[in-house]
């Protein structure tokens, strides 16, 4: 019988992580979840499939037509795989009210998928890192997820950002103040929130070829360019349409926000009030943000907002809530790109490569491995049948900073040998002493 040869290849749009990728995510990971640990964050997990009825009518129509749905022959239930990580917390929340303290302060980094098309920066699996805080109708709340956001680019090595901040109300506001009818509210803010990208005379084209009136545009425009510095810009909006009542709850609001953000002492260099900004998720009601590194300029990389109708949808009353999801794997892109991992992050979680003299010293190499793993010590017992050359060879170029050798001599005086790589510094030490020696070595 013949065996076909399988070619190796993934479907669009996944991707594998080998080893050197895998210990740059996990580096991000690990700092990220400590920020949300030190903001009082605990983690959630939720699987992988939801229900369709879950998950479908949250979106939006164009969002949904992404949705995979998963169904198995036979099921009778219908399932798709999670979109985003927001809607499984709705449902969470409501299905385990009696068992949730509130305010219900969660995280959670895990794969979604979504049938976008490939390209470079777009999957169709890929990671998201969500916080959320659920039961807080005050802005504080909205200042502690700003806060999550800013200290985890800090500690990542991010400099030069800004979370720019808007509110829902004042969209709504901002249609009524410009006549825009209903119907096209959503050809509006989906103009706007190109503003970065096409500047105002492309937002102004834009408009009017969705059919907007061109007083309308005019109003719009003179709306979303006067851009003062700090609260000046809230100033402004209220003075322009503070008697429209979305205007007023959206600025009492952002005002509330401001305060929050100066008594949590987080430098305002790092955010501003941006009208321009628009969110695309239609479940938001009140404030969002998104944050862009701005030198050099990349890009969004967090965006998020304020929720109070979604848990609605799964229980008898609502919960206010709030939340960002931080874009993680374009954060490890842009990571590599501006040079902001360690030097050292690449490599192994090997720390020492303890070698095989020769096989009749094998089990003497096998009992040190276990010493030095009892001892907390990363360790690599060499498994194949090599001369000791080819074994430091293998050592250097997995970069496993020590290699311990046990030979008939060593093992009659009771020592070993350890060996340095990156210097060459050889020492000989006793084998009881042998783990705290390579911790020392390590530095």
């Amino acid at each position: 019988m013949t065996t076909v040869k399988i070619k190796p290849r993934l479907p669009k749009g996944m991707r594998d992580f080998l080893p050197n990728e895998m210990l740059k995510r996990e580096y991000v990971f690990g700092i990220v979840r400590d920020v949300f640990h030190l903001y009082g964050f605990e983690p959630l997990q939720t699987p992988v499939l939801e229900l369709k009825d879950t998950l479908m009518g949250k979106y939006g129509e164009d969002a949904e037509k992404l949705i995979y749905h998963a169904q198995h022959p036979g099921g009778k239930e219908e399932v798709a795989l999670r979109y985003d990580l927001t809607v499984p917390l709705s449902r969470v929340v409501a299905q385990y009210e009696n068992e949730i303290t509130l305010p219900f302060k969660r995280y959670q980094l895990s794969p979604v998928w979504r049938a976008e098309r490939p390209q470079r920066g777009r999957y169709r699996e890929f990671y998201q890192c969500d916080a959320d805080i659920v039961g807080i109708a005050s802005m504080s709340a909205d200042a502690e997820i700003l806060g999550v956001v800013v200290t985890a680019l800090r500690r990542l090595g991010f400099q030069q950002f800004s979370v720019k901040i808007n509110n829902r109300k004042l969209l709504v506001a901002m249609g009524l103040y410009s006549g825009v009818p209903d119907a096209q509210l959503g050809d509006l803010y989906r103009s706007v929130d190109k503003f970065d990208k096409i500047g105002a005379d492309g937002v102004q084209k834009e408009l009017v070829e969705r059919g907007i009136e061109a007083e309308s545009v005019a109003r719009m425009m003179e709306l979303i360019q006067a851009r003062q510095p700090g609260l000046a810009n809230l100033d402004y909006l209220d003075e322009v349409m503070g008697h429209y009542p979305a205007a007023q709850a959206g600025i009492r609001e952002l005002r509330e926000l401001a305060g929050h953000l100066a008594d949590t002492d987080i430098p305002p260099q790092f955010y501003e009030f941006d009208f321009t900004m628009v969110r695309g998720l239609g479940y938001y009601t009140g404030p969002i943000f998104e944050t862009v590194i701005t030198e050099p300029n990349l890009g969004s990389v967090t965006g998020g907002g304020r929720y109070d109708d979604l848990i609605g949808l799964f229980r008898k009353d609502s919960l206010p809530t709030t939340g960002t999801s931080l874009g993680i794997e374009r954060i490890i892109d842009l990571m590599d790109i501006l040079n902001l991992y360690p030097p050292d992050i690449v490599g192994t979680v090997v720390q020492v490569l303890v070698a095989v003299f020769n096989e009749d010293m094998r089990r003497e190499a096998t009992r040190l491995a276990a010493e030095l793993r009892a001892a907390n010590v990363n360790t690599e017992l060499y498994m194949p049948d090599k001369n000791l050359g080819k074994q430091f060879n293998y050592a250097d170029k997995k970069r496993i900073p020590l290699v311990a050798v046990l030979g008939p001599e060593e093992a009659a005086a009771g020592v070993i040998k350890l060996k340095r790589l990156s210097d060459g510094a050889e020492v000989t030490v006793s084998r009881g002493e042998v783990g705290a020696k390579v911790k020392e070595m390590l530095g």
